[in-house]
């Protein structure tokens, strides 16, 4: 039954039907990933103290590295196993699926180990001050302990998904981000719990969230499964995975790294500096998570069509979501433009902390219009396999342009600099996204 309501959607629906509900519960999916982001850092805001937003600030993206490896996982097993349902290898399909499962568990346990072994260092590398240590201490060593739970609901977010089960797919993040913003006033404000509160009501979040998950397939909801009896032949699996799941992972890994050296390099101007950019982080994530869910949901329509070699509706579906993307995009963007001063005022009442952000977030938002069609790009080549084109992009965007853009802008305007190598790095890597999804798709197209 679940096997003929993949092929229905993502073979016989209409293709704007088949791309919208492929892609409305996963858009959900990250806009509740994107409250839940933002629930943190707007209730540690109500406490009135900066340095606690610093803190998040400095915190998160070694907290986003959890998620970052989840995408391991969960990009490169959605991207094998569309294609595999595609091809009719249900058999396989399951096996990826355990995998990726069994693989989480294994290497979250490993990475919060080394997280609570070499917290010191972590702090130091990050740029957290004598204001913002404890503090940034307190979140990550609570989060770290959820290391196996983050990768799990991350990944299956995407995984569920590449059976056409959207909305189920959906399911997982909303529980665990609804959960965690409901905590989020109760043990920050209410129990005065403050930043620890804020890293508990998280990590509560992401178990409900990944046992949503273990519980959909153990009942059987699945035409996949997670038995550690599908194991037989990992290295089967391990490669296809992994040559899609690392380039996309390297992506939300570089970005982790490009903030941690945004937040050292502006540690120097003093940490209100930190807490602005931590804030306009968030204000330009409302129009890249939305357009991300866009990028995923398309992804297993989009594999699937590959796998069973449905050109015609493969280019269909591809020429609808980019104008979607657009759309979605310029809209998105406008709405936070216009509204940056008051999304900016719900999280920062210092002075020159809010500064900072409107200003910061003003820059950031020259580009964020294009994220749409970026993320239907690269997600695009993953569905279709395109393991080196993709590892060009994300190496491009989060690495190679992004970071020397860095020190090279800093140097020549000085802390402006930091803030506009993002839409420098953006125009630079969505014009060779395009060129490079031109060249893989005329060379696939004509096999």
């Amino acid at each position: 039954m679940q096997e003929s309501n993949a092929t229905e959607l993502f073979e016989k629906a209409p293709v704007s039907q088949a791309v919208l509900k492929s892609a409305l519960p996963a858009m959900a999916a990250m806009l509740m990933v994107l409250i839940y982001n933002l629930a943190d850092t707007f209730f540690v805001g109500q406490t009135h103290d900066a340095y606690q937003v610093a803190a998040v600030s400095l915190a998160m993206p070694v907290f986003l590295m959890f998620m970052a490896v989840g995408t391991v996982f969960g990009m490169g097993g959605t991207s094998v196993i569309s294609r595999a349902l595609g091809q009719g290898r249900t058999d396989y399909a399951k096996k990826v699926c355990s995998f990726c499962m069994w693989g989480c568990v294994v290497v979250g346990v490993i990475m919060a180990a080394l997280f609570l072994i070499f917290m010191e260092p972590i702090l130091t590398m990050v740029g957290a001050s004598e204001g913002t240590w404890a503090y940034a201490k307190s979140y990550l060593t609570i989060v770290s302990f959820g290391g196996p739970f983050v990768l799990i609901s991350n990944a299956f977010s995407n995984i569920v998904r590449a059976e056409g089960k959207s909305a189920e797919a959906m399911m997982g993040q909303l529980l665990g981000n609804l959960l965690n913003v409901i905590l989020d006033p109760i043990m920050i404000l209410l129990l005065g719990w403050n930043i620890t509160g804020a890293a508990i009501a998280t990590l509560i979040g992401n178990i409900v969230g990944a046992c949503y998950y273990i519980l959909y397939f153990v009942r059987g909801k699945s035409s996949l499964s997670v038995s550690i009896k599908e194991l037989s032949q990992p290295e089967k699996v391990c490669g296809p995975v992994c040559a899609i799941g690392i380039p996309a992972a390297l992506g939300s890994v570089l970005m982790s790294v490009a903030q941690i050296i945004i937040n050292s390099q502006l540690a120097k101007y003093g940490d209100m500096a930190v807490a602005g950019m931590g804030v306009a982080m968030k204000v330009v994530t409302i129009t890249g998570m939305v357009c991300m869910g866009l990028g995923q949901g398309v992804q297993p329509l989009l594999g699937y069509c590959v796998g069973a070699k449905l050109w015609e509706r493969f280019k269909e579906a591809f020429r609808f979501s980019m104008l979607f993307a657009l759309s979605l995009g310029a809209v998105l963007t406008v709405i936070c433009y216009l509204f940056t001063n008051q999304i900016v005022s719900a999280f920062l009442s210092d002075p020159a902390a809010y500064s900072y952000a409107v200003e910061f977030s003003r820059t950031l938002l020259t580009t964020s219009f294009l994220f749409g069609v970026f993320y239907v790009l690269i997600n695009t080549l993953q569905a279709m396999g395109a393991a080196t084109p993709a590892l060009i992009i994300n190496l491009s965007r989060q690495g190679i342009i992004f970071i020397p853009a860095l020190f090279i802008l800093q140097a020549v305007v000085g802390i402006n600099g930091l803030i506009w190598a993002q839409p420098v790095a953006d125009l630079l890597s969505i014009g060779l996204a395009a060129i490079l999804y031109i060249r893989v798709s005329h060379k696939m197209m004509v096999q």
